[in-house]
Protein backbone atom coordinates (compact mmCIF):
# COMPACT_ATOMS: atom_id res chain seq x y z
CA UNK A 1 0.00 0.00 0.00
CA UNK A 2 1.74 3.05 -0.50
CA UNK A 3 0.55 6.66 1.07
CA UNK A 4 -1.86 7.90 -2.13
CA UNK A 5 -4.39 5.05 -1.96
CA UNK A 6 -7.72 6.55 -0.28
CA UNK A 7 -9.63 4.14 1.99
CA UNK A 8 -13.08 2.54 0.36
CA UNK A 9 -15.90 3.55 2.00
CA UNK A 10 -19.41 1.91 1.13
CA UNK A 11 -22.45 3.44 1.70
CA UNK A 12 -25.94 2.05 2.30
CA UNK A 13 -28.83 3.64 -0.40
CA UNK A 14 -32.38 3.15 -1.27
CA UNK A 15 -34.28 1.17 -3.92
CA UNK A 16 -37.25 4.26 -4.98
CA UNK A 17 -39.25 4.90 -8.46
CA UNK A 18 -37.63 7.52 -10.25
CA UNK A 19 -39.06 9.06 -13.47
CA UNK A 20 -36.48 10.43 -16.23
CA UNK A 21 -37.95 11.14 -19.42
CA UNK A 22 -40.12 8.46 -20.88
CA UNK A 23 -38.84 6.44 -18.30
CA UNK A 24 -40.63 5.11 -14.92
CA UNK A 25 -38.19 2.62 -13.50
CA UNK A 26 -36.80 1.06 -9.63
CA UNK A 27 -33.64 2.96 -9.38
CA UNK A 28 -31.08 3.16 -6.84
CA UNK A 29 -30.98 6.39 -4.88
CA UNK A 30 -28.54 7.91 -2.88
CA UNK A 31 -28.72 11.72 -2.39
CA UNK A 32 -25.23 13.23 -2.64
CA UNK A 33 -25.35 15.16 0.49
CA UNK A 34 -24.52 11.92 1.98
CA UNK A 35 -20.83 11.33 -0.23
CA UNK A 36 -19.89 14.58 -0.29
CA UNK A 37 -18.17 14.87 3.52
CA UNK A 38 -16.74 11.60 2.83
CA UNK A 39 -14.65 12.18 -0.75
CA UNK A 40 -13.63 15.64 1.17
CA UNK A 41 -12.51 13.80 3.82
CA UNK A 42 -10.20 11.75 1.90
CA UNK A 43 -11.79 9.02 1.18
CA UNK A 44 -13.80 7.40 -2.16
CA UNK A 45 -17.28 5.74 -2.37
CA UNK A 46 -19.25 2.69 -3.11
CA UNK A 47 -22.63 2.85 -3.28
CA UNK A 48 -24.44 -0.24 -1.68
CA UNK A 49 -28.16 -1.09 -2.61
CA UNK A 50 -30.62 -3.05 -0.94
CA UNK A 51 -30.13 -6.62 -2.41
CA UNK A 52 -30.46 -10.34 -1.12
CA UNK A 53 -29.08 -10.57 2.44
CA UNK A 54 -28.06 -14.62 2.22
CA UNK A 55 -25.32 -15.77 4.33
CA UNK A 56 -22.08 -14.59 3.50
CA UNK A 57 -23.10 -12.05 0.58
CA UNK A 58 -22.55 -8.92 3.10
CA UNK A 59 -19.23 -10.42 4.58
CA UNK A 60 -18.65 -10.97 0.47
CA UNK A 61 -19.30 -6.97 -0.35
CA UNK A 62 -17.21 -5.84 2.41
CA UNK A 63 -14.40 -7.72 1.51
CA UNK A 64 -13.11 -4.75 -0.70
CA UNK A 65 -13.79 -1.89 1.69
CA UNK A 66 -12.59 0.16 4.64
CA UNK A 67 -15.69 1.41 6.19
CA UNK A 68 -19.80 1.47 6.18
CA UNK A 69 -21.66 4.31 6.73
CA UNK A 70 -25.18 3.81 7.29
CA UNK A 71 -27.46 6.47 5.46
CA UNK A 72 -30.92 7.48 6.52
CA UNK A 73 -34.08 6.97 5.43
CA UNK A 74 -37.64 5.41 5.95
CA UNK A 75 -38.41 4.45 9.32
CA UNK A 76 -37.39 1.10 10.29
CA UNK A 77 -39.66 -2.05 10.20
CA UNK A 78 -41.33 -2.35 13.75
CA UNK A 79 -41.28 -5.57 13.94
CA UNK A 80 -37.70 -5.96 13.93
CA UNK A 81 -37.76 -4.52 17.56
CA UNK A 82 -40.81 -6.66 18.63
CA UNK A 83 -43.38 -3.93 18.05
CA UNK A 84 -46.57 -2.87 16.36
CA UNK A 85 -46.17 -0.09 14.32
CA UNK A 86 -47.43 3.24 15.07
CA UNK A 87 -49.97 4.90 12.80
CA UNK A 88 -46.70 7.63 11.93
CA UNK A 89 -44.37 4.74 11.34
CA UNK A 90 -43.62 4.32 7.34
CA UNK A 91 -44.61 1.20 5.69
CA UNK A 92 -41.58 -1.57 6.25
CA UNK A 93 -38.93 -1.52 4.05
CA UNK A 94 -38.09 -5.06 5.22
CA UNK A 95 -35.44 -6.02 2.22
CA UNK A 96 -33.24 -2.46 2.92
CA UNK A 97 -33.18 -3.28 6.70
CA UNK A 98 -32.18 -7.04 6.46
CA UNK A 99 -29.29 -5.69 4.09
CA UNK A 100 -28.43 -3.31 6.46
CA UNK A 101 -28.79 -5.33 9.18
CA UNK A 102 -26.75 -8.13 6.99
CA UNK A 103 -23.82 -5.10 6.46
CA UNK A 104 -23.69 -4.62 10.30
CA UNK A 105 -23.05 -7.90 11.48
CA UNK A 106 -20.30 -8.22 8.60
CA UNK A 107 -18.72 -4.46 9.83
CA UNK A 108 -18.66 -5.46 13.16
CA UNK A 109 -17.32 -8.72 13.34
CA UNK A 110 -14.05 -7.59 11.04
CA UNK A 111 -14.12 -4.20 13.21
CA UNK A 112 -14.25 -2.21 10.30
CA UNK A 113 -15.02 1.36 10.99
CA UNK A 114 -18.88 2.47 10.87
CA UNK A 115 -20.92 5.69 11.01
CA UNK A 116 -24.57 5.85 11.08
CA UNK A 117 -27.02 8.55 10.44
CA UNK A 118 -30.25 9.10 11.51
CA UNK A 119 -32.00 5.60 10.20
CA UNK A 120 -28.46 4.36 10.64
CA UNK A 121 -28.45 5.00 14.33
CA UNK A 122 -31.54 3.87 14.47
CA UNK A 123 -30.68 0.35 12.73
CA UNK A 124 -27.75 0.09 14.56
CA UNK A 125 -29.69 0.29 18.26
CA UNK A 126 -32.31 -2.19 16.45
CA UNK A 127 -29.24 -4.81 15.81
CA UNK A 128 -27.89 -4.50 19.06
CA UNK A 129 -31.37 -5.24 20.60
CA UNK A 130 -32.37 -2.01 21.46
CA UNK A 131 -35.62 0.03 20.39
CA UNK A 132 -36.96 2.80 19.16
CA UNK A 133 -39.70 5.50 19.79
CA UNK A 134 -41.89 4.98 16.77
CA UNK A 135 -43.23 9.16 16.88
CA UNK A 136 -40.76 11.61 19.30
CA UNK A 137 -43.50 14.08 19.51
CA UNK A 138 -45.76 11.32 21.55
CA UNK A 139 -42.36 11.50 24.03
CA UNK A 140 -41.37 15.31 24.13
CA UNK A 141 -44.92 16.68 23.79
CA UNK A 142 -43.26 18.63 20.47
CA UNK A 143 -42.50 18.76 16.82
CA UNK A 144 -39.54 20.65 17.01
CA UNK A 145 -37.39 17.42 15.29
CA UNK A 146 -38.91 17.30 12.11
CA UNK A 147 -39.61 20.53 9.57
CA UNK A 148 -41.94 20.54 7.12
CA UNK A 149 -41.60 19.83 3.40
CA UNK A 150 -37.79 18.42 3.48
CA UNK A 151 -36.68 21.57 5.38
CA UNK A 152 -33.85 20.71 8.32
CA UNK A 153 -34.15 22.42 11.45
CA UNK A 154 -31.56 23.15 14.41
CA UNK A 155 -31.62 21.55 17.65
CA UNK A 156 -28.91 22.05 20.42
CA UNK A 157 -26.75 18.67 21.36
CA UNK A 158 -24.79 18.23 23.91
CA UNK A 159 -21.76 15.49 23.89
CA UNK A 160 -21.02 13.56 26.50
CA UNK A 161 -17.34 14.08 28.05
CA UNK A 162 -14.66 11.18 27.10
CA UNK A 163 -16.45 9.84 24.05
CA UNK A 164 -15.53 9.16 20.87
CA UNK A 165 -17.54 11.78 19.35
CA UNK A 166 -16.49 14.08 22.34
CA UNK A 167 -12.73 14.40 20.55
CA UNK A 168 -14.65 15.21 17.02
CA UNK A 169 -17.30 17.55 17.95
CA UNK A 170 -17.88 20.76 20.36
CA UNK A 171 -19.28 19.20 23.31
CA UNK A 172 -22.46 22.05 22.93
CA UNK A 173 -23.79 23.15 19.59
CA UNK A 174 -27.13 23.37 17.55
CA UNK A 175 -27.40 20.53 14.70
CA UNK A 176 -29.83 19.71 11.41
CA UNK A 177 -32.06 17.56 12.54
CA UNK A 178 -35.13 15.74 10.54
CA UNK A 179 -36.49 12.95 12.05
CA UNK A 180 -39.88 11.78 14.08
CA UNK A 181 -38.24 8.46 14.93
CA UNK A 182 -35.35 8.13 18.15
CA UNK A 183 -33.54 5.12 20.12
CA UNK A 184 -35.54 4.12 23.02
CA UNK A 185 -34.02 1.19 24.91
CA UNK A 186 -29.94 1.13 23.65
CA UNK A 187 -28.39 -1.62 22.34
CA UNK A 188 -25.72 -3.98 24.02
CA UNK A 189 -22.56 -2.68 24.11
CA UNK A 190 -23.85 0.71 22.81
CA UNK A 191 -22.91 4.25 24.98
CA UNK A 192 -24.86 7.52 24.62
CA UNK A 193 -22.92 10.02 23.53
CA UNK A 194 -24.76 12.92 22.79
CA UNK A 195 -28.30 14.34 24.15
CA UNK A 196 -31.15 16.67 23.14
CA UNK A 197 -31.87 19.31 25.56
CA UNK A 198 -35.16 16.88 25.90
CA UNK A 199 -33.52 13.92 26.54
CA UNK A 200 -33.86 12.32 22.82
CA UNK A 201 -30.54 10.39 22.25
CA UNK A 202 -28.70 12.01 19.88
CA UNK A 203 -25.66 9.73 19.26
CA UNK A 204 -24.31 6.01 20.43
CA UNK A 205 -21.20 4.48 19.98
CA UNK A 206 -19.45 1.29 20.67
CA UNK A 207 -16.04 1.79 22.69
CA UNK A 208 -15.06 -1.95 22.10
CA UNK A 209 -14.65 -0.95 18.37
CA UNK A 210 -12.21 0.74 16.39
CA UNK A 211 -14.85 3.45 15.15
CA UNK A 212 -18.63 2.90 15.70
CA UNK A 213 -20.18 5.94 16.25
CA UNK A 214 -24.11 6.65 15.20
CA UNK A 215 -25.48 10.17 14.84
CA UNK A 216 -29.58 10.82 15.58
CA UNK A 217 -28.78 14.51 13.45
CA UNK A 218 -27.76 15.01 9.88
CA UNK A 219 -23.96 15.50 10.01
CA UNK A 220 -23.85 15.74 6.15
CA UNK A 221 -25.70 18.66 6.01
CA UNK A 222 -23.62 20.38 8.62
CA UNK A 223 -20.43 22.00 7.98
CA UNK A 224 -19.52 21.78 11.56
CA UNK A 225 -19.60 18.15 11.61
CA UNK A 226 -16.55 17.79 9.21
CA UNK A 227 -13.95 16.66 12.29
CA UNK A 228 -16.54 13.53 12.34
CA UNK A 229 -16.05 12.36 8.69
CA UNK A 230 -12.32 13.44 9.49
CA UNK A 231 -11.83 10.59 12.20
CA UNK A 232 -14.14 8.25 10.42
CA UNK A 233 -12.18 8.41 7.22
CA UNK A 234 -8.81 8.37 9.18
CA UNK A 235 -10.04 5.45 11.04
CA UNK A 236 -10.77 3.55 7.41
CA UNK A 237 -7.16 4.43 6.65
CA UNK A 238 -5.87 2.60 9.27
CA UNK A 239 -8.13 -0.20 8.26
CA UNK A 240 -6.91 -0.41 5.38
CA UNK A 241 -3.60 -0.17 5.93
CA UNK A 242 -4.28 -3.48 8.26
CA UNK A 243 -6.28 -4.97 5.61
CA UNK A 244 -3.44 -4.42 2.73
CA UNK A 245 -0.71 -5.22 4.95
CA UNK A 246 0.91 -8.68 3.99
CA UNK A 247 2.33 -9.09 7.53
CA UNK A 248 -1.13 -8.27 9.52
CA UNK A 249 -4.09 -10.43 10.03
CA UNK A 250 -7.46 -8.40 10.43
CA UNK A 251 -7.80 -7.95 13.89
CA UNK A 252 -11.54 -8.80 15.20
CA UNK A 253 -14.13 -7.82 16.69
CA UNK A 254 -15.53 -9.30 19.84
CA UNK A 255 -19.32 -10.34 18.51
CA UNK A 256 -21.92 -7.99 20.07
CA UNK A 257 -24.18 -9.17 22.56
CA UNK A 258 -27.14 -9.13 21.41
CA UNK A 259 -27.74 -10.48 17.65
CA UNK A 260 -30.54 -9.16 15.28
CA UNK A 261 -33.16 -11.79 14.45
CA UNK A 262 -35.49 -10.75 11.32
CA UNK A 263 -39.01 -10.10 12.28
CA UNK A 264 -42.19 -10.47 10.82
CA UNK A 265 -45.35 -8.25 10.83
Amino acid sequence: MTDQRLPVIGVSSYLERAVMGVFDVQAVFLPTAYIEPIQKAGAVIVVLPPQRANDGDADLVLEGLDGLCLAGGYDVDPATYARPPHPQTDAPRRDRDAWEFALIEAAQSRNMPLLGVCRGAQLLNVARGGTLHQHVPDVVGHTGYQGSNGVFVTMPITVVPDTVLSRLHPARREVPVYHHQAIDQVGAGLTICAWGDDGVVQAVEDPALDFCVATQWHPEHDAGSAPLYEGFVAAARLYAARRLSPTTTRRPASPPQTAFRSGES
